[in-house]
């Protein structure tokens, strides 16, 4: 599932901002609710989509700009207008089961409003959120 045991990633929303940007530094969109979690770029990858895969940070609020290195805990499961858009799930440690659920929540409003912006801008296949995946972390 994943390539490494930790990904290095490039932030470009900053924990509470409402402002989603591009890779690029570019605005996305503006949400209508507040991100509850740092948000960026897995530095030297492509995800399905074309884009650099995605990371949201859990236990720590790196800002825009920062680039930081965490171990990967898990995935979020989305589909974004048709295509894989999975979001890796990374921090200085292992999200707490409170954390998981509210990365579930979160999703499944976020993927209510992605797909609402999907359709002003032509999107043609689902946008759903299918859950969170934990990676399992060995007892040493």
């Amino acid at each position: 599932m994943f390539p490494s045991e930790t990904a290095i990633v490039d932030i470009e929303v900053s924990r509470f901002s409402f402002v989603k940007r591009r890779p690029d530094g570019t605005v996305d969109f503006v949400a209508p609710f507040p991100s509850m979690f740092s948000y960026g770029s897995v530095a030297g990858s492509l995800a399905p989509d074309g884009d650099p895969q995605d990371a949201l940070i859990v236990g720590a609020s790196p800002q825009r700009g920062d680039r930081v290195e965490f171990p990967i805990w898990g995935e979020v499961r989305f589909i974004d207008g048709g295509v894989d858009d999975h979001k890796w799930v990374v921090g200085p440690r292992a999200p707490r089961p409170w954390e998981w659920h509210s990365i579930a929540v979160f999703f499944r409003v976020y993927a209510l409003a992605k797909r609402g912006l999907g359709c002003i801008r032509g999107a043609n296949g689902p946008t759903v959120f299918s859950g969170v995946q934990q990676k399992p972390v060995n007892a040493g």
